[in-house]
């Protein structure tokens, strides 16, 4: 059993430092919000949003990564199809600043060095903690708001593929599952801000990203062919 344990070990130590990649880059598309204020599209990029990202592939199909993305929302309910919303009129800009870590799942090999394997479709999920304006205190048509921090977890799809022998795109759409639902300014906490919703916010980025790849081994022989 100690043999068969090491065996394993050895093996997947290998695999792993034939893989040691690293990858570094900016990313940038549009960000939109889900809930109780304006429009319920689930996909409808209408703010700017960026940021950065860092991805360390353990292998071919797997990568860790971390970001940190600048991800503003607004909502209006003169935009919602809904009539209710129509005739409430409420909107709300907010910004939300996000760390997150996670993981990709690439569908297919994937090493920008080989034309063979520069191209894959992937998932991703992370684990987040972001900082947005919550309410506190509403008088009239003023809201007292301050800084908060919470959590989220962003799930989503992609697809990526070699420019050249160090650079990489993506595209990617991600939504994020919060556990707060205030970030649109209502709140069960302040009477005139409880719209009665039952459930949490969530936002989107969906965008394109930019990647520079360096520290990799000369190939992936044996695992990417």
């Amino acid at each position: 059993m100690k043999k068969l344990f090491l065996i394993i070990l050895f093996a997947f130590t290998a695999i792993t430092l034939q893989s040691q990649t690293h990858e570094i880059g900016f990313f940038a598309g549009g960000s939109n919000y889900i809930g109780d204020v304006g429009r319920t599209n689930y996909v409808y990029p209408n703010k700017l949003a960026g940021g950065l990202i860092y991805k360390y592939n353990l292998n071919p199909r797997i990568a860790l990564r971390g970001t940190y993305t600048y991800v503003p929302v607004s909502g209006d309910d003169l935009d919602a199809e809904n009539t209710f919303r129509n005739n409430r009129r409420f909107r709300f800009n907010n910004n939300i600043h996000e760390f997150a870590a996670g993981v990709e799942f690439n569908f297919y090999n994937y090493n920008i060095s080989n034309h063979n394997t520069s191209f894959t479709p992937y998932i991703l999920a992370e684990v987040a903690a972001f900082n947005y304006a919550s309410p506190v205190e509403a008088s009239g048509n003023t809201v007292r708001l301050k800084n908060k921090f919470s959590y989220s977890l962003p799930v989503g799809i992609g697809i990526k593929g070699r420019l050249d022998d160090h650079l990489a795109i993506a595209f990617e759409s991600a939504v994020r599952f919060t556990l707060v639902d205030d970030i649109d300014f209502t709140t069960d906490k302040i009477n005139s801000l409880n719209f009665a919703g039952t459930g949490n916010d969530w936002y989107v980025f969906t965008g394109v990203s930019i990647v520079y790849s360096f520290g990799r081994p000369p190939c992936f022989k044996g695992l990417a062919e």
